[in-house]
Protein backbone atom coordinates (compact mmCIF):
# COMPACT_ATOMS: atom_id res chain seq x y z
CA UNK A 1 0.00 0.00 0.00
CA UNK A 2 1.60 3.30 -1.13
CA UNK A 3 1.62 6.47 1.49
CA UNK A 4 -1.11 7.69 0.29
CA UNK A 5 -3.64 4.93 0.94
CA UNK A 6 -1.99 4.08 4.29
CA UNK A 7 -4.16 6.29 5.95
CA UNK A 8 -7.51 5.92 6.82
CA UNK A 9 -9.97 7.87 4.59
CA UNK A 10 -11.45 9.81 7.67
CA UNK A 11 -13.81 11.63 5.43
CA UNK A 12 -15.46 8.13 4.69
CA UNK A 13 -15.88 7.04 8.28
CA UNK A 14 -17.02 10.48 10.04
CA UNK A 15 -19.09 11.86 6.75
CA UNK A 16 -17.04 14.95 7.57
CA UNK A 17 -13.34 16.25 5.97
CA UNK A 18 -11.09 16.05 8.52
CA UNK A 19 -9.10 18.53 6.94
CA UNK A 20 -11.08 21.33 7.74
CA UNK A 21 -10.58 23.52 10.23
CA UNK A 22 -14.03 24.12 11.55
CA UNK A 23 -14.79 20.23 11.83
CA UNK A 24 -14.71 19.98 15.32
CA UNK A 25 -16.64 23.54 16.32
CA UNK A 26 -19.31 22.22 13.69
CA UNK A 27 -19.25 18.65 15.38
CA UNK A 28 -19.83 20.32 19.06
CA UNK A 29 -22.75 22.66 17.96
CA UNK A 30 -24.11 19.46 15.99
CA UNK A 31 -24.57 17.49 18.76
CA UNK A 32 -25.58 20.37 21.57
CA UNK A 33 -28.30 20.73 18.99
CA UNK A 34 -28.91 17.16 19.03
CA UNK A 35 -28.89 17.27 22.49
CA UNK A 36 -31.25 19.83 22.84
CA UNK A 37 -33.76 18.36 20.08
CA UNK A 38 -33.81 14.91 22.10
CA UNK A 39 -34.61 17.13 25.65
CA UNK A 40 -37.39 19.03 23.96
CA UNK A 41 -39.04 15.77 22.70
CA UNK A 42 -38.37 14.13 25.47
CA UNK A 43 -40.42 17.08 27.46
CA UNK A 44 -42.67 17.31 24.72
CA UNK A 45 -43.87 13.69 24.98
CA UNK A 46 -44.18 13.70 28.89
CA UNK A 47 -46.05 17.14 28.52
CA UNK A 48 -48.20 15.41 26.16
CA UNK A 49 -48.60 12.31 27.70
CA UNK A 50 -50.56 14.42 30.65
CA UNK A 51 -53.91 14.50 28.39
CA UNK A 52 -56.06 12.39 30.67
CA UNK A 53 -55.01 15.51 33.54
CA UNK A 54 -57.27 18.28 32.09
CA UNK A 55 -56.29 20.90 29.04
CA UNK A 56 -54.95 23.38 31.90
CA UNK A 57 -52.43 20.83 33.36
CA UNK A 58 -51.10 19.79 29.11
CA UNK A 59 -50.89 23.53 28.31
CA UNK A 60 -48.56 23.88 31.48
CA UNK A 61 -46.81 21.48 30.10
CA UNK A 62 -46.15 21.85 26.57
CA UNK A 63 -45.66 25.53 27.95
CA UNK A 64 -43.12 25.12 29.68
CA UNK A 65 -41.00 21.99 27.60
CA UNK A 66 -41.01 25.37 25.16
CA UNK A 67 -39.50 27.90 27.41
CA UNK A 68 -36.91 25.23 28.48
CA UNK A 69 -36.19 23.94 25.43
CA UNK A 70 -35.60 27.58 23.50
CA UNK A 71 -34.21 29.23 27.39
CA UNK A 72 -37.26 31.83 26.00
CA UNK A 73 -37.75 35.23 28.17
CA UNK A 74 -41.52 35.04 26.77
CA UNK A 75 -43.69 31.90 25.38
CA UNK A 76 -47.10 32.46 24.26
CA UNK A 77 -49.78 30.03 23.81
CA UNK A 78 -53.39 30.97 22.81
CA UNK A 79 -56.09 29.70 20.86
CA UNK A 80 -58.81 32.19 18.97
CA UNK A 81 -62.14 33.03 20.33
CA UNK A 82 -64.81 29.71 19.25
CA UNK A 83 -61.78 27.22 18.55
CA UNK A 84 -61.92 23.89 21.05
CA UNK A 85 -63.94 25.94 22.82
CA UNK A 86 -63.94 23.16 25.83
CA UNK A 87 -60.45 23.73 26.15
CA UNK A 88 -59.04 25.73 29.29
CA UNK A 89 -57.25 28.17 29.51
CA UNK A 90 -57.46 29.96 26.90
CA UNK A 91 -54.61 31.49 26.13
CA UNK A 92 -51.11 31.57 28.83
CA UNK A 93 -47.95 33.31 28.97
CA UNK A 94 -45.15 32.29 30.91
CA UNK A 95 -42.36 34.34 31.35
CA UNK A 96 -38.21 33.76 31.67
CA UNK A 97 -38.88 32.27 35.53
CA UNK A 98 -41.83 29.94 34.50
CA UNK A 99 -44.23 32.32 35.87
CA UNK A 100 -47.88 31.65 34.53
CA UNK A 101 -49.82 34.83 33.12
CA UNK A 102 -53.71 34.55 32.07
CA UNK A 103 -56.81 36.83 31.69
CA UNK A 104 -58.71 34.02 33.11
CA UNK A 105 -59.38 30.60 33.38
CA UNK A 106 -56.12 29.44 34.54
CA UNK A 107 -55.85 28.35 38.49
CA UNK A 108 -53.27 29.92 40.40
CA UNK A 109 -52.72 32.84 37.16
CA UNK A 110 -50.39 35.89 37.54
CA UNK A 111 -52.06 39.37 35.87
CA UNK A 112 -50.66 39.33 32.68
CA UNK A 113 -49.75 43.43 32.85
CA UNK A 114 -46.27 43.08 33.52
CA UNK A 115 -45.57 41.57 30.24
CA UNK A 116 -44.49 43.10 27.17
CA UNK A 117 -46.49 44.99 24.71
CA UNK A 118 -45.00 42.62 21.54
CA UNK A 119 -46.39 39.59 23.68
CA UNK A 120 -50.00 41.32 24.67
CA UNK A 121 -50.36 42.67 20.90
CA UNK A 122 -49.19 38.90 19.81
CA UNK A 123 -51.94 37.82 22.77
CA UNK A 124 -54.76 39.86 21.22
CA UNK A 125 -54.45 39.04 17.60
CA UNK A 126 -54.54 35.33 17.90
CA UNK A 127 -57.62 35.86 20.21
CA UNK A 128 -59.42 37.58 17.23
CA UNK A 129 -58.05 34.92 14.55
CA UNK A 130 -56.20 37.57 12.90
CA UNK A 131 -53.42 34.92 11.20
CA UNK A 132 -52.96 36.94 7.64
CA UNK A 133 -49.46 37.83 9.30
CA UNK A 134 -48.84 34.87 10.87
CA UNK A 135 -50.73 32.03 8.62
CA UNK A 136 -46.86 30.08 7.98
CA UNK A 137 -44.08 29.12 10.73
CA UNK A 138 -41.73 32.25 11.54
CA UNK A 139 -38.95 31.40 12.67
CA UNK A 140 -36.39 34.68 13.43
CA UNK A 141 -33.11 35.04 15.17
CA UNK A 142 -35.09 35.42 18.39
CA UNK A 143 -38.56 35.18 17.65
CA UNK A 144 -40.64 31.95 16.41
CA UNK A 145 -44.24 31.88 15.49
CA UNK A 146 -46.12 28.31 14.75
CA UNK A 147 -49.79 28.64 13.81
CA UNK A 148 -51.65 25.58 16.00
CA UNK A 149 -53.77 24.09 12.86
CA UNK A 150 -56.41 21.60 13.67
CA UNK A 151 -58.65 19.44 10.77
CA UNK A 152 -56.96 21.88 8.68
CA UNK A 153 -57.68 25.46 10.03
CA UNK A 154 -55.52 27.57 11.94
CA UNK A 155 -57.07 27.88 15.98
CA UNK A 156 -54.33 29.21 17.45
CA UNK A 157 -50.76 29.90 18.18
CA UNK A 158 -47.28 29.19 19.92
CA UNK A 159 -44.86 32.08 20.10
CA UNK A 160 -41.29 32.43 21.75
CA UNK A 161 -39.00 34.90 22.47
CA UNK A 162 -35.38 34.06 23.55
CA UNK A 163 -32.84 36.27 24.96
CA UNK A 164 -29.57 37.46 22.76
CA UNK A 165 -27.24 34.61 24.03
CA UNK A 166 -29.89 32.08 22.69
CA UNK A 167 -30.41 32.39 18.90
CA UNK A 168 -33.42 30.11 16.98
CA UNK A 169 -32.07 28.00 14.31
CA UNK A 170 -34.19 25.49 11.79
CA UNK A 171 -33.67 22.74 14.35
CA UNK A 172 -36.15 24.87 17.31
CA UNK A 173 -38.22 26.00 14.76
CA UNK A 174 -38.96 22.05 13.83
CA UNK A 175 -39.09 21.27 17.71
CA UNK A 176 -42.06 24.15 17.41
CA UNK A 177 -44.14 23.26 14.91
CA UNK A 178 -44.15 19.26 16.43
CA UNK A 179 -45.37 20.98 19.99
CA UNK A 180 -47.23 22.66 18.19
CA UNK A 181 -49.06 20.03 16.01
CA UNK A 182 -49.34 17.09 18.74
CA UNK A 183 -50.85 20.14 21.02
CA UNK A 184 -54.04 20.71 18.60
CA UNK A 185 -54.01 17.27 18.69
CA UNK A 186 -53.87 16.36 22.82
CA UNK A 187 -55.77 19.20 23.44
CA UNK A 188 -58.99 17.39 21.39
CA UNK A 189 -58.75 13.86 22.59
CA UNK A 190 -58.47 15.70 26.76
CA UNK A 191 -61.46 17.60 25.80
CA UNK A 192 -63.06 14.25 24.07
CA UNK A 193 -61.96 12.47 27.33
CA UNK A 194 -63.46 14.67 29.97
CA UNK A 195 -66.46 14.87 28.03
CA UNK A 196 -66.44 11.01 28.30
CA UNK A 197 -65.71 11.59 31.95
CA UNK A 198 -68.21 13.66 32.45
CA UNK A 199 -70.79 11.12 30.86
CA UNK A 200 -69.32 8.14 32.41
CA UNK A 201 -70.01 10.12 35.97
CA UNK A 202 -73.84 11.23 34.69
CA UNK A 203 -74.06 7.50 33.72
CA UNK A 204 -73.13 5.99 37.13
CA UNK A 205 -75.28 8.47 38.26
CA UNK A 206 -78.35 7.54 36.59
CA UNK A 207 -77.45 3.96 36.64
CA UNK A 208 -77.08 4.57 41.21
CA UNK A 209 -80.51 5.89 40.79
CA UNK A 210 -82.00 3.45 38.46
CA UNK A 211 -80.52 0.79 40.60
CA UNK A 212 -82.73 2.57 43.77
CA UNK A 213 -85.69 3.10 41.67
CA UNK A 214 -85.53 -0.84 40.95
CA UNK A 215 -85.64 -1.40 44.59
CA UNK A 216 -88.29 0.80 45.43
CA UNK A 217 -90.26 -0.38 42.83
CA UNK A 218 -89.55 -4.13 43.76
CA UNK A 219 -90.54 -2.87 46.88
CA UNK A 220 -93.86 -1.16 45.60
CA UNK A 221 -94.36 -4.39 43.75
CA UNK A 222 -94.35 -6.78 46.69
CA UNK A 223 -96.38 -4.52 48.51
CA UNK A 224 -99.43 -5.02 45.67
CA UNK A 225 -99.03 -8.66 44.91
CA UNK A 226 -99.61 -8.62 49.29
CA UNK A 227 -102.51 -6.54 49.02
CA UNK A 228 -103.87 -8.50 45.67
CA UNK A 229 -103.39 -11.76 48.08
CA UNK A 230 -105.04 -9.71 50.65
CA UNK A 231 -108.22 -8.64 48.80
CA UNK A 232 -108.28 -11.90 46.90
CA UNK A 233 -108.17 -13.61 49.93
CA UNK A 234 -111.18 -11.11 51.28
CA UNK A 235 -113.10 -11.33 48.34
CA UNK A 236 -113.57 -15.51 48.82
CA UNK A 237 -114.20 -14.79 52.27
CA UNK A 238 -116.71 -12.67 51.41
CA UNK A 239 -118.04 -15.46 48.79
CA UNK A 240 -118.08 -17.39 51.42
CA UNK A 241 -119.72 -15.61 54.20
CA UNK A 242 -122.69 -14.54 51.95
CA UNK A 243 -123.15 -18.10 51.57
CA UNK A 244 -123.30 -18.83 54.52
CA UNK A 245 -125.66 -16.68 55.82
CA UNK A 246 -127.82 -17.50 53.07
CA UNK A 247 -128.03 -20.64 53.71
CA UNK A 248 -128.29 -19.53 57.73
CA UNK A 249 -131.39 -17.64 56.71
CA UNK A 250 -133.19 -20.15 54.50
CA UNK A 251 -132.39 -23.20 57.50
CA UNK A 252 -134.16 -20.57 59.33
CA UNK A 253 -136.99 -19.39 57.73
CA UNK A 254 -138.13 -22.70 56.40
CA UNK A 255 -136.40 -25.86 58.12
CA UNK A 256 -136.39 -24.18 61.56
CA UNK A 257 -139.84 -23.34 61.43
CA UNK A 258 -140.72 -26.58 59.91
CA UNK A 259 -139.07 -28.52 62.61
CA UNK A 260 -140.44 -26.28 65.41
CA UNK A 261 -144.29 -26.35 63.74
CA UNK A 262 -143.86 -30.07 63.88
CA UNK A 263 -143.08 -30.21 67.23
CA UNK A 264 -145.51 -27.79 67.85
CA UNK A 265 -148.70 -29.85 66.92
CA UNK A 266 -146.90 -33.51 68.54
CA UNK A 267 -146.80 -31.56 71.93
CA UNK A 268 -150.45 -30.88 70.93
CA UNK A 269 -151.44 -34.44 70.48
CA UNK A 270 -149.85 -35.44 73.40
CA UNK A 271 -152.84 -33.46 75.29
CA UNK A 272 -156.63 -34.30 75.43
CA UNK A 273 -158.05 -33.96 72.64
CA UNK A 274 -160.41 -35.84 70.25
CA UNK A 275 -159.03 -38.78 67.86
CA UNK A 276 -159.79 -37.62 65.00
CA UNK A 277 -158.30 -34.13 65.39
CA UNK A 278 -155.45 -35.83 66.82
CA UNK A 279 -154.52 -38.09 63.62
CA UNK A 280 -154.86 -34.56 61.91
CA UNK A 281 -152.45 -32.80 63.52
CA UNK A 282 -150.08 -36.10 63.44
CA UNK A 283 -150.25 -36.50 59.63
CA UNK A 284 -149.89 -32.18 59.35
CA UNK A 285 -146.46 -32.80 62.09
CA UNK A 286 -145.67 -36.00 59.70
CA UNK A 287 -145.55 -33.34 56.23
CA UNK A 288 -144.11 -30.87 58.02
CA UNK A 289 -141.04 -32.95 59.05
CA UNK A 290 -141.22 -34.13 55.05
CA UNK A 291 -141.23 -31.16 54.24
CA UNK A 292 -137.64 -30.46 56.73
CA UNK A 293 -136.00 -33.06 55.01
CA UNK A 294 -136.56 -31.55 51.34
CA UNK A 295 -135.28 -28.48 52.39
CA UNK A 296 -131.89 -30.10 54.70
CA UNK A 297 -131.10 -31.60 51.09
CA UNK A 298 -131.12 -28.69 49.72
CA UNK A 299 -129.41 -26.83 51.90
CA UNK A 300 -126.77 -30.08 51.68
CA UNK A 301 -126.76 -29.82 48.03
CA UNK A 302 -125.46 -26.27 47.98
CA UNK A 303 -123.30 -27.05 51.06
CA UNK A 304 -121.36 -30.03 49.18
CA UNK A 305 -122.31 -31.61 45.97
CA UNK A 306 -121.40 -35.09 44.76
CA UNK A 307 -119.34 -35.13 41.66
CA UNK A 308 -121.82 -37.34 39.92
CA UNK A 309 -125.21 -36.00 39.29
CA UNK A 310 -128.21 -37.02 41.33
CA UNK A 311 -131.19 -38.24 39.83
CA UNK A 312 -132.73 -35.06 39.15
CA UNK A 313 -132.64 -33.83 34.95
CA UNK A 314 -130.13 -31.58 33.86
CA UNK A 315 -133.04 -28.81 33.94
CA UNK A 316 -133.36 -29.15 37.64
CA UNK A 317 -129.48 -29.46 38.65
CA UNK A 318 -129.18 -26.32 36.50
CA UNK A 319 -131.87 -24.59 37.76
CA UNK A 320 -130.22 -25.29 41.43
CA UNK A 321 -127.13 -24.44 40.95
CA UNK A 322 -128.29 -21.07 40.09
CA UNK A 323 -129.33 -20.63 43.35
CA UNK A 324 -127.48 -22.82 45.64
CA UNK A 325 -123.33 -21.41 45.35
CA UNK A 326 -124.18 -17.31 44.24
CA UNK A 327 -123.22 -14.39 46.42
CA UNK A 328 -125.97 -12.22 47.64
CA UNK A 329 -125.16 -9.03 45.75
CA UNK A 330 -125.42 -11.85 42.26
CA UNK A 331 -129.22 -12.53 41.11
CA UNK A 332 -129.06 -15.37 38.49
CA UNK A 333 -131.62 -16.58 36.00
CA UNK A 334 -132.19 -19.78 34.70
CA UNK A 335 -133.90 -20.58 30.90
CA UNK A 336 -134.43 -23.68 29.24
CA UNK A 337 -135.04 -23.74 25.53
CA UNK A 338 -136.19 -26.08 23.33
CA UNK A 339 -137.50 -29.88 23.25
CA UNK A 340 -135.41 -31.48 26.25
CA UNK A 341 -134.08 -34.93 25.01
CA UNK A 342 -132.11 -37.30 27.18
CA UNK A 343 -128.56 -37.29 27.34
CA UNK A 344 -125.92 -39.26 28.24
CA UNK A 345 -124.44 -38.48 31.71
CA UNK A 346 -120.91 -37.59 30.58
CA UNK A 347 -122.94 -35.03 28.41
CA UNK A 348 -124.60 -33.94 31.50
CA UNK A 349 -121.91 -34.07 33.67
CA UNK A 350 -119.49 -32.00 31.52
CA UNK A 351 -122.33 -28.84 31.24
CA UNK A 352 -123.32 -29.05 34.47
CA UNK A 353 -119.20 -28.69 35.85
CA UNK A 354 -118.86 -26.10 32.53
CA UNK A 355 -121.82 -23.68 34.31
CA UNK A 356 -120.86 -24.35 37.74
CA UNK A 357 -117.10 -23.15 36.86
CA UNK A 358 -118.73 -20.30 34.58
CA UNK A 359 -120.31 -18.95 37.17
CA UNK A 360 -117.90 -19.28 39.86
CA UNK A 361 -115.82 -16.99 37.82
CA UNK A 362 -118.64 -14.26 37.35
CA UNK A 363 -119.05 -14.40 41.06
CA UNK A 364 -115.22 -14.43 41.67
CA UNK A 365 -113.72 -12.31 38.98
CA UNK A 366 -116.47 -10.10 37.17
CA UNK A 367 -117.75 -8.38 39.35
CA UNK A 368 -121.02 -8.76 38.46
CA UNK A 369 -124.64 -8.35 39.35
CA UNK A 370 -126.67 -10.28 37.15
CA UNK A 371 -125.91 -13.32 34.84
CA UNK A 372 -128.01 -15.53 32.44
CA UNK A 373 -127.55 -19.43 32.21
CA UNK A 374 -129.22 -20.72 28.53
CA UNK A 375 -129.72 -24.64 28.20
CA UNK A 376 -130.73 -24.78 24.39
CA UNK A 377 -132.10 -28.38 23.17
CA UNK A 378 -130.91 -27.65 19.45
CA UNK A 379 -131.11 -30.26 16.42
CA UNK A 380 -127.82 -32.32 16.80
CA UNK A 381 -126.66 -30.80 19.43
CA UNK A 382 -126.66 -29.20 23.08
CA UNK A 383 -125.50 -25.46 23.76
CA UNK A 384 -124.83 -24.35 27.29
CA UNK A 385 -124.21 -20.03 27.53
CA UNK A 386 -123.70 -18.25 30.86
CA UNK A 387 -123.17 -14.55 30.30
CA UNK A 388 -122.99 -11.48 32.90
CA UNK A 389 -122.54 -7.64 33.20
CA UNK A 390 -119.12 -7.45 34.85
CA UNK A 391 -115.66 -6.35 33.80
CA UNK A 392 -114.42 -8.84 31.80
CA UNK A 393 -112.26 -8.82 28.77
CA UNK A 394 -113.09 -11.75 26.11
CA UNK A 395 -110.40 -10.89 24.12
CA UNK A 396 -108.05 -11.38 27.28
CA UNK A 397 -110.22 -14.54 28.11
CA UNK A 398 -109.23 -15.65 24.06
CA UNK A 399 -105.79 -15.09 24.36
CA UNK A 400 -105.18 -16.79 27.76
CA UNK A 401 -106.82 -19.59 26.02
CA UNK A 402 -104.55 -19.86 23.02
CA UNK A 403 -101.58 -19.46 25.80
CA UNK A 404 -102.62 -22.56 26.96
CA UNK A 405 -103.30 -24.76 24.47
CA UNK A 406 -99.08 -24.14 23.70
CA UNK A 407 -98.29 -24.30 27.13
CA UNK A 408 -99.11 -25.43 30.56
CA UNK A 409 -100.71 -22.63 32.98
CA UNK A 410 -98.82 -22.06 36.16
CA UNK A 411 -101.86 -22.97 38.32
CA UNK A 412 -103.89 -19.67 37.71
CA UNK A 413 -106.97 -19.72 35.54
CA UNK A 414 -107.54 -23.39 35.04
CA UNK A 415 -111.29 -22.98 35.05
CA UNK A 416 -111.32 -21.47 31.82
CA UNK A 417 -109.21 -24.00 30.37
CA UNK A 418 -110.68 -27.17 32.02
CA UNK A 419 -114.07 -25.96 30.68
CA UNK A 420 -112.35 -26.14 27.23
CA UNK A 421 -110.84 -29.07 27.77
CA UNK A 422 -114.61 -30.72 28.98
CA UNK A 423 -116.09 -29.57 25.71
CA UNK A 424 -113.59 -31.04 23.24
CA UNK A 425 -113.51 -34.08 24.98
CA UNK A 426 -117.00 -34.77 23.76
CA UNK A 427 -116.22 -33.27 20.59
CA UNK A 428 -118.01 -29.74 21.38
CA UNK A 429 -116.20 -25.80 21.37
CA UNK A 430 -115.92 -23.48 24.11
CA UNK A 431 -116.29 -19.95 22.57
CA UNK A 432 -115.76 -16.77 24.57
CA UNK A 433 -117.55 -13.82 23.50
CA UNK A 434 -118.91 -10.33 24.39
CA UNK A 435 -122.52 -10.66 26.14
CA UNK A 436 -125.42 -8.99 25.54
CA UNK A 437 -125.27 -8.04 28.81
CA UNK A 438 -122.19 -6.24 28.61
CA UNK A 439 -119.98 -8.44 30.19
CA UNK A 440 -118.37 -12.40 28.81
CA UNK A 441 -120.66 -14.89 27.42
CA UNK A 442 -119.35 -18.21 27.15
CA UNK A 443 -121.02 -20.59 25.24
CA UNK A 444 -120.15 -23.99 24.93
CA UNK A 445 -121.83 -26.34 21.91
CA UNK A 446 -121.80 -30.65 22.00
CA UNK A 447 -122.83 -32.77 19.59
CA UNK A 448 -125.26 -35.26 20.15
CA UNK A 449 -125.05 -38.86 18.69
CA UNK A 450 -128.16 -39.53 15.89
CA UNK A 451 -129.62 -42.29 18.28
CA UNK A 452 -130.26 -39.55 20.94
CA UNK A 453 -131.64 -37.06 18.68
CA UNK A 454 -135.36 -36.38 19.74
CA UNK A 455 -135.33 -38.96 22.38
CA UNK A 456 -137.79 -37.80 25.08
Amino acid sequence: MNEAGARPDLDRLTGVRSGKGTFYPEYRGAAERLERVVGALDAISKALVRTVEGSETLVRAVAEAARLHLSADWVLFALADGALAEAQPRHLILDADGNAFAFEGLVGGHSPTDAPSMVLNRLNDVLRGEFEAYSAPVIDAHHAHVPIELEGGVVGAFAAWTPPHRPLDATDGAVMRILASQTAVALQNSALFQRSQRLLDQAEASYQAAAAQAVELAARNAELLATQRELGLAHQHKILDDERHRIARELHDSVTQCVLSAGMQIEVCRSAIPEGERAERLDLAKNLTRSAVEQLRSAIYALSREDDPSEADLVELLRQLCTAHMPGDLRVEFRAEGAPVELPAAIEHALLRIAGEALFNTAMHAGATRAIVRLGYRVGAVTLAVSDDGRGDPSALRTMLRVSQASDLDGHHRGLANMQARARELGGTLQVARARLGGIRVAARIPLETDTEGTT
